[in-house]
């Protein structure tokens, strides 16, 4: 596999479920890649990518970014209160905002810099006591309380249990974007980004489908 085929997967099941071209987008999740990997896939042109730690993306997204254009990054994993002001400097989107005091904290961050990432809610479809996110029944008035703030909450995200069917998931997260009127729905890996994009999937979020098995040694 390789970028190529996933964004013919992608545009392949667009037109399956009779969406308009070019409305999924890919997030390259580079987490844990070798720098090789990710500038090979910068040099095909991609350019929204996807990290899980602040201090990782610190390493090596500046000087990515002084060579290659129009680089969208985005925060997909969780974020500690204490390295907020970093991530606002490094990305251009956090997917992860899941509870009060982050909320809070990104906007008085926002008042001090005049800036704010875009952001979604992580919503924990699954109600597992592992994962972070707001619980589904939480979620309505979580985002009424980021928008009370002023926060430019633009979708949701979540990451559906392994052993469960993920269609329930994103169509659940789904229901509750559609009635708070939230138009992004981050959902959908490299094991399951067709059953997103089929349940409403705006971006998908694919790594090791990319940029091959990831070397945790």
């Amino acid at each position: 596999m390789g970028l190529t085929d996933i964004e013919s997967r992608i545009r392949a099941e667009e037109q399956r479920q009779s969406r308009a071209p070019g409305s999924v987008r890919l997030c390259a999740i580079s987490k844990v890649q070798p720098q090789e990997r990710i500038e090979a896939v910068l040099e095909q042109g991609h350019r929204l990518f996807g990290e899980n730690k602040v201090q990782e993306a610190a390493g090596k997204w500046p000087a990515f970014r002084e060579r290659f254009d129009g680089i969208e990054l985005h925060l997909v994993g969780p974020l500690q209160t204490n390295k907020t002001r970093q991530a606002i400097e490094l990305f251009d989107v956090i997917q992860t905002l899941d509870r009060a005091k982050l909320a809070r904290t990104l906007a008085r961050l926002r008042d001090e810099t005049g800036s704010c990432p875009d952001l979604f809610v992580q919503v924990n479809t699954g109600e597992e006591t592992q994962k972070a996110g707001i619980l589904p029944a939480d979620a309505d008035a979580f985002i009424a309380e980021c928008q009370g703030l002023d926060l430019p909450v633009i979708g949701l995200m979540c990451i559906p249990p392994v052993d469960e069917d993920p269609a329930q998931h994103f169509a659940l997260l789904n229901k509750i974007a559609g009635r708070n009127g939230l138009p992004q729905l981050s959902m959908g890996m490299s094991a399951d980004f067709e059953t997103a994009i089929a349940q409403g999937a705006t971006l998908v979020r694919v790594g090791s489908a990319i940029f091959g098995e990831r070397d945790y040694g």
